[in-house]
């Protein structure tokens, strides 16, 4: 009986551990008080004030194209090198391209963030470009360590994928262009799909590359934020947390009824 206890019991206590702090916040988004740690009745005065927030809505905004733009790039330069470091078994530099790639995976932030630096300011006094540091350099930089992830992703699906597939539709006279547009990628899909969510959020929430790329005028949602924490949280904070977190949330339901409905019905 005590065995049977054990597990609802850590599972609850692991939940409560990961979720009691998401819920302490959509909490405090509906406070009456500005102070945010005490509790003074039930308002929406900080969604109101949201909309007039001259700093927050700009940087989330900005933030999300940010994020999409790079995920898109680093969907295209990550699926290229997971297919070639797969499907080429042996090619002068295979070894490098694979070092180059795992590095960001396991290269600390303010590292990635100093090199991109350095090496913006090189380029910029060799052939100047980027003119500056602002929207374009932060692209750069979340697409460049956003397609690791990406190749991991695409990789593992290319690794355990039916060659046969391919090779039956060569037989019949595909090009293997044809093959990997007709074939191959909508097999991988889902893991291309996986692979652009997970830059995203990567992008969406960095912090620290942001903050060593960035110039005047491109401050992300994750800098402003952190900028505002210093001085005590605001309640417009919780309440821009309390919307995305909405969207989140409604995605995942959205996502989880239609993985149900396309479950087969059992016999």
């Amino acid at each position: 009986m005590r065995r049977s206890l054990t597990v609802p019991i850590v599972a609850t206590l692991g939940f409560l551990f990961l979720y009691a702090p998401i819920i302490a916040l959509v909490i405090f988004s509906f406070n009456a008080n500005r102070l945010v740690t005490v509790w003074s009745g039930f308002s929406v005065a900080s969604y109101s004030s949201l909309w007039s927030d001259p700093q927050l809505l700009p940087a989330a905004w900005l933030s999300l194209q940010i994020a999409a733009i790079a995920a898109t790039i680093a969907l295209v330069l990550g699926t290229l090198c997971a297919y070639a470091l797969v499907r080429f078994r042996r090619f002068r530099g295979k070894t490098v391209l694979q070092a180059t790639v795992s590095a960001p995976l396991v290269m600390p932030d303010v590292i990635t963030g100093l090199a991109l630096l350095l090496m913006f300011v090189a380029m910029q006094s060799l052939i100047g470009w980027p003119s500056g540091r602002g929207v374009l350099t932060i692209v750069i930089a979340h697409a460049t360590f956003c397609t690791a992830y990406v190749t991991v992703v695409v990789q593992s699906r290319l690794t355990d994928l039916d060659l046969s597939l391919e090779e039956a539709a060569m037989d019949l006279g595909a090009t293997p262009v044809r093959v990997f547009f007709d074939v191959t990628l909508p097999i991988i899909a889902p893991a291309l799909v996986s692979g652009w969510l997970l830059a995203f959020t990567l992008s969406l929430d960095d912090l620290v590359i942001a903050s060593f790329v960035s110039g005047p005028g491109s401050s992300t949602l994750p800098m402003v934020i952190y900028s505002k924490v210093r001085l005590g949280v605001a309640p417009e904070v919780n309440a821009l947390a309390t919307i995305i977190i909405g969207f989140v949330a409604a995605g995942v339901f959205i996502a989880t009824l239609l993985q149900l409905r396309r479950k087969p019905a059992k016999a």
